[in-house]
């Protein structure tokens, strides 16, 4: 009797004391997208009758599962932990009350707690999902090399237990400059994101993507394309990145091109100078091997250089880069072949020849190509404005600047023609309609301008009108001069022919960067246009003038000079290039054009004195005939 009250007694002291929730001593770590097990348990089995555990977060009121009369109720739980929560029911009869928690992601990080409710009994515990294992991305432990024009494969690989799906954002960027090279976002590529200088030259690799492998194909690498790429990747509040460098680029096949071109060039035109120096020294040769010579020399080395900048655009160069340069070194023998005209050595049945390489054809075919490309530039920039009067006006201009220079090139030959003729049109008249032709061209091409790019400011519109003006009173001021004896000494006029210049060319400076402000290329556009307004002058004089001056020198200069700076600069700019990844000259036009200038101006300047000179000879032999004529007149 006394044993069975011992038991009883243990027994009721058993249910006195309740039980006891029991979870994990210590904070979870696991790998993030993976799954994880909640440990809540209790030392004894419970009824399942009246039973309730309920699993929630500490920060939130909504349960994150639910077990209540003998059954899951998913209908009460977090829209996030929908599909992702689950009990193991047949463990729950055993007292085990434990959560499985799939696809874990960062925002699973947290404090949860496991409640459990039995007959008037309650007990708890707390689990906590502590540091989500962080991102591992990995990329290239070794840089990579390639030649030009080849495709190269950037790796980067993300740990094999995220999914793509949990991946939020992952980015290829270069890091100097922060140029975006790819976007891989919500699952999907997007090429559109990449900066124009990789548009449509990277993709992924869609069929390892599920397997974690987010390498770039690079296809047709530059030069440009050397430098160190990070593969970034954002997974809810981780990040992680890895880089890989491309370095060593070599040289293509083109770029060996390039650069035997421009060897070619300025080799050629040293050997042919040192060649026509000691042919002309020695006497001993005839004029055709001098003139095959000195043809050599206008021609060979700057179709070299037309090439070069031909093959140079198709690799490193922009569009409107080598277009320029191009037109510039497959014209350049006109002015060339133009002042050799009035070198010794010159056989007189090529004169005749010669006068139909002049410097207007230059001139007229040298503008229509450099603004067509303000024409083509226009209107892409004009293709989304709903009115159409931008383009229509453009369009309008560019057909007046095309048919002002064809009408240019026709009066030139024209003139020509009348040469030959006993009876033709006075010089005077011919260089009166050709100069007020070259106006109608300078306002063409303002207008083309403004229309192509938009209107400068109200200052410079003023000295839009004003800079044509100043070219006709450049050509009649030494008529003016001619009048007064007191302006017609030496320091005077070279007073008059460098201010009105310099003048003429500050203008056209000034204009047309106020014009190109808003444009990239402002600074390379200017140095063409101060070219082309100064074969423009050269054309105007050029055609008022029949005796012209030269200097063997500055000739010199020309055909070998200027070909070989600009081969030296082309090749130095490819090889740095080729070596720092990035281009030294953004554009390789404030070389060649302003170079050109030089060259341009001083036959200018010996045009302008030439015409000085000749009109104040002129008007002194005329004064000198009047008072002879009316003597004569008396004496009859």
């Amino acid at each position: 009797m006394y044993i069975k009250f011992i038991v009883v007694v243990g027994i009721l002291l058993v249910f006195a004391d309740g039980f006891t929730v029991r979870g994990p001593s210590a904070p979870l770590v696991v790998p993030l997208g993976s799954s994880v097990v909640l440990p809540c348990y209790v030392d004894k089995p419970l009824p399942v009758e009246g039973l309730e555990v309920q699993w929630g977060r500490t920060d939130s009121e909504t349960p994150v599962h639910l077990f209540l009369d003998g059954e899951s109720r998913s209908e009460v739980q977090q829209q996030d932990y929908h599909d992702r929560a689950h009990f193991f029911t047949d463990q729950i009869q055993h007292g085990n009350f434990s959560l499985r928690l799939d696809n874990l992601t960062a925002e699973d990080e947290g404090n949860y707690t496991c409640k459990v409710y039995s007959q008037q009994e309650s007990g708890e515990t707390v689990v906590q999902i502590k540091d989500v294992e962080r991102l591992l991305v990995s990329g290239s432990s070794r840089s990579i090399s390639a030649y030009d024009g080849e495709d190269v494969t950037l790796n980067c690989s993300v740990d094999s237990h995220i999914k793509p799906e949990h991946i939020e954002e992952l980015s290829w960027k270069r890091t100097d400059g922060d140029i975006m090279v790819l976007l891989y976002l919500n699952n999907e590529a997007l090429p559109d994101s990449s900066d124009e200088q990789y548009r449509d030259r990277v993709e992924f690799f869609t069929d390892e993507i599920p397997k974690g492998n987010f390498s770039l194909r690079l296809k047709s690498v530059r030069t440009e394309d050397k430098g160190v790429y990070m593969c970034e990747v954002f997974a809810g509040r981780l990040s992680a990145s890895a880089t890989v460098v491309l370095e060593q680029l070599g040289f293509s096949s083109w770029h060996i091109t390039v650069l035997a071109f421009c060897f070619v060039a300025g080799f050629g035109a040293v050997l042919l100078l040192c060649c026509l120096i000691y042919c002309r020294l020695k006497n001993t040769v005839n004029s055709r091997t001098i003139w095959n010579l000195q043809l050599s020399l206008v021609f060979f080395p700057n179709v070299c250089m037309f090439f070069a900048f031909f093959l140079w655009g198709f690799t490193e160069g922009f569009l409107h880069e080598s277009v320029t340069c191009c037109a510039l070194f497959i014209l350049r023998p006109v002015m060339l072949t133009w002042a050799l005209s009035y070198l010794k050595y010159l056989p007189d049945n090529i004169i005749t020849w010669i006068r139909f390489f002049r410097i207007t054809r230059e001139f007229t075919f040298f503008t229509v190509v450099v603004y067509s490309l303000f024409f083509a530039h226009g209107w892409r920039k004009s293709a989304h404005d709903t009115d159409s009067g931008r383009r229509v006006g453009s369009g309008v201009f560019f057909g007046l600047v095309v048919l002002s220079c064809l009408a240019l090139s026709l009066m030139d030959f024209k003139r020509l023609s009348n040469q030959e003729q006993p009876r033709r049109v006075s010089s005077r008249m011919q260089t009166k309609v050709f100069l007020f032709g070259n106006v109608f061209l300078s306002f063409s091409q303002l207008f083309q301008l403004t229309s192509s790019l938009g209107l400068p400011s109200l200052g410079s519109a003023f000295v839009l009108l004003v800079l044509p003006l100043l070219l006709i009173f450049m050509v009649y001021l030494p008529r003016l001069q001619a009048k007064f004896e007191s302006l017609q000494r030496r320091w005077i006029t070279s007073l008059w022919m460098i201010t009105t210049l310099l003048l003429y060319i500050v203008l056209v400076i000034y204009i047309h960067l106020t014009i190109f402000e808003r444009e990239k290329e402002y600074l390379e556009w200017t140095c063409v246009i101060v070219y082309i307004e100064v074969l423009k002058m050269i054309a105007v004089y050029e055609n008022s003038m029949t005796v012209h001056l030269c200097n063997e020198i500055m000739y010199m200069f020309g055909a070998v000079g200027l070909v070989l700076l600009n081969s030296v600069t082309l090749t130095a700019e490819l090889i740095l290039k080729a070596r720092n990844g990035e281009r030294v000259l953004k554009d390789l036009r404030v070389i060649v054009f302003p170079s050109e200038c030089v060259f341009a101006l001083y036959w200018l300047v010996l045009l302008m004195h030439a015409d000085w000179k000749a009109v104040t000879t002129k008007f002194t032999q005329n004064q000198r005939n009047t008072p002879s004529t009316q003597e004569n007149s008396r004496d009859s």
